[in-house]
């Protein structure tokens, strides 16, 4: 107990218990009591004193020190074990080594030790590390070039803000280059390392797409079907080990670990990227051993397909290619089944009184699950094919507005328009509002008491 709690613990008591008795008149009585507090007080001032110096300043106490080495980095100094943050900032960690680097090209070893000193040092945040998610996005840095396409990212972000927020994860949104020479698809891959450092208390870093749109607000990452393993992507075994196509995976949304392990993917990866050398070179490299890849230019997911097929040894049993959970859905195929699974979700509603309840946006994971039984038991898995969780613009490009010619520019804004609505009015709802039409996003209507009976 703290010396301030125990104070007003004690008049608190002393206040009872004068309550409880009669009052003395007698004057010397009166007196006695009176010399008894102004003692007490005077103590108490005394040990506040004294308590608040101890606190505040240790100069007074000369302790010798041991010299800080390269063993000392990630550990603190040797027998140092307080828990108090102000403690915590004058121990030794491996942020003081001076060789240590955030850039993706100097590599970090010995990551998953100086992670576990460091989480050792900090116990709090120790606590529930195994399932501590940081999500990771970004854009560009520049002005869009799309009209249009200021607004539609910061609509994406608010999208990832409001899921993070509803699920206690933090996020990081980067629009800058980490590496000058890494842009495009490029350039998530210094921001994710860059995120593992200074991030040590996250598990999983969960890297996705600006043009990503978080459809099911209740989605939960299932961690425990990926213990065994450090990267979770979305693809096909078959088209990555045995007929490699360029889309046998999508690099656009995946959980990695915060390991050794990543680093050195992260690292091998890199050295595909267009900050090395032989980028050229491996642009053709890459379209002569992926058969379906259009251009002769390194780009990240064929760059992946490729690390995985040619040293599968090293990394494959690492590596979960996710084609059965939804990790994310392609848009043309999910967006128009938006309206009718609106229609479906309203519907189980009306037959379970607990799933329109009213509740605090704290506790909607908790609602989360409640509802899980009743989609399982309507057909909607947790697949991309029947239950959008994420929902992919993939090729939209709402910045650049240099969309895929397969289909209209105006068809990619609408679409984004409706998923983004979709998934507002699963946040909205606990305001009290809705998006009355997908297509709108300015006017809403208010939600009646035991909405939709």
């Amino acid at each position: 107990m703290s010396l301030p709690s125990a104070i007003i613990i004690s008049h608190c008591n002393q206040r009872r218990t004068m309550e409880r008795t009669k009052p003395e008149t007698n004057p010397s009585s009166f007196l006695r009591n009176k010399s008894i507090l102004i003692g007490a007080t005077a103590i108490l001032a005394l040990l506040m004193v004294w308590s608040l110096r101890s606190n505040v300043s240790t100069s007074s106490v000369s302790a010798k020190k041991p010299k800080a080495t390269v063993a000392s980095y990630g550990g603190g100094w040797p027998g140092s074990g307080a828990i108090s943050w102000c403690a915590n900032i004058r121990q030794k960690t491996f942020y003081d080594d001076p060789n240590l680097s955030y850039s993706i090209e100097k590599p970090i070893r010995i990551w998953d030790e100086k992670r576990r000193r460091w989480l050792n040092r900090n116990p709090r945040l120790a606590a529930g590390a195994r399932r501590r998610i940081l999500l990771v996005t970004g854009s560009q840095s520049s002005p869009c070039k799309n009209p249009i396409g200021d607004s539609l990212l910061l609509r994406l972000f608010k999208n990832k803000v409001d899921y993070c927020r509803r699920h206690g994860y933090d996020v990081f949104y980067n629009n800058a280059l980490l590496h000058p020479k890494m842009g495009s698809f490029w350039a998530k891959i210094p921001v994710i390392r860059a995120a593992m450092v200074a991030h040590p208390e996250a598990e999983w870093i969960w890297w996705v797409d600006s043009d990503a749109v978080f459809t099911d607000m209740d989605f939960v990452p299932p961690l425990e079907r990926y213990k065994d393993y450090n990267l979770v992507v979305g693809g096909s075994p078959e088209l990555v080990y045995e007929s490699p196509s360029w889309i046998g995976l999508n690099a656009g949304v995946f959980y990695i670990r915060n390991c050794q392990w990543s680093m050195d993917f992260m690292e091998a990866w890199a050295k595909m990227g267009p900050q090395t050398p032989n980028y050229e070179k491996w642009g053709h490299i890459l379209k002569s051993t992926i058969k379906d890849k259009l251009y002769p230019e390194s780009d990240d997911q064929t760059a992946m397909v490729y690390l995985l097929l040619k040293e599968k040894d090293k990394w494959a049993n690492k590596v979960f290619l996710e084609h059965e959970h939804c990790i994310q859905g392609y848009w043309k195929g999910l967006v128009g089944t938006l309206d009718n699974i609106t229609q479906n979700y309203l519907g189980l509603e009306k037959k379970a009184h607990g799933l329109r309840r009213r509740h605090a946006e704290k506790v909607s994971e908790s609602y989360g699950a409640q509802w899980e039984l009743y989609l399982k038991a309507a057909g909607y898995r947790k697949d991309a094919g029947k239950r959008p969780c994420i929902t992919h613009f993939t090729g939209c490009q709402p910045c650049s507005g240099k969309h895929n010619v397969l289909y209209t520019g105006d068809s990619c804004w609408k679409a984004m328009e409706k998923a983004l609505n979709f998934a507002d009015n699963q946040v909205l709802r606990n305001y009290g509002f809705v998006h009355a039409d997908l297509l709108d996003p300015s006017h809403l209507s208010p939600v009646p008491f035991d909405f939709p009976s």
